[in-house]
């Protein structure tokens, strides 16, 4: 009599595909000139990629130096406030020793 009939998705339902084969490079690799290996490979090959890696690197350093700065600020800040904290306390405790002493 009536049949039910289930929502169909909003999004397209994926289904399983071959992938392509990938192409095939029929032409000869000259034997005279050797790949780069190594950290030549890796160079940059036009001007703009130099000045981007060294721009990059400048911010790396700036950023590492700037963190040790914090570094080393938040150590120097708790040194003084230890040290003034101590004096604070040798103070009242000599305080104190002269009211119990001169009682």
């Amino acid at each position: 009599m009536f049949k039910p009939r289930f929502p169909t998705p909003d999004t397209p339902v994926l289904t399983a595909h071959t992938p392509a084969a990938p192409p095939t490079d029929s032409s000869p690799v000259p034997a005279s000139v050797p790949a780069p290996a190594g950290l030549v490979a890796r160079l940059p090959r036009s001007t703009g990629a130099a000045v981007a890696l060294a721009a990059g690197g400048v911010a790396g350093a700036l950023a590492l130096a700037s963190i040790a700065v914090s570094l080393l600020l938040a150590v120097a800040v708790t040194a003084v406030a230890l040290s003034v904290s101590g004096l604070v306390v040798l103070f009242l405790v000599r305080t104190l020793r002269d009211e119990i002493n001169h009682h």
